[in-house]
């Protein structure tokens, strides 16, 4: 510490902004909220995983029917 000029803290100054009601923020923060209750994580996950094997069983349906029309066209073209 200076023994000529010694150190005083400022005062704190007055920083006041007010606030305004916005309609849309609360309505996205409801929303937000409300999307986030208990458990919606594993539900989400149970949601993706079914989906998932929906797209699986679609797909693998999709390459037997493949499958079984290459067999029938080699075997009466051939």
């Amino acid at each position: 510490m200076s023994v000529l000029f010694p150190k005083v803290n400022k005062p704190r100054e007055w920083d006041y902004r007010p606030i305004y009601f916005d309609e849309e923020k609360e309505a996205r923060k409801d929303k937000k909220l409300a999307r986030l209750h208990h458990g919606s994580f594993r539900e989400e996950h149970e949601k993706n995983m079914t989906e998932l094997r929906k797209k699986k069983t679609s797909r693998l349906t999709f390459w037997i029917a493949l499958l079984a029309l290459l067999l029938f066209a080699f075997y009466f073209l051939l």
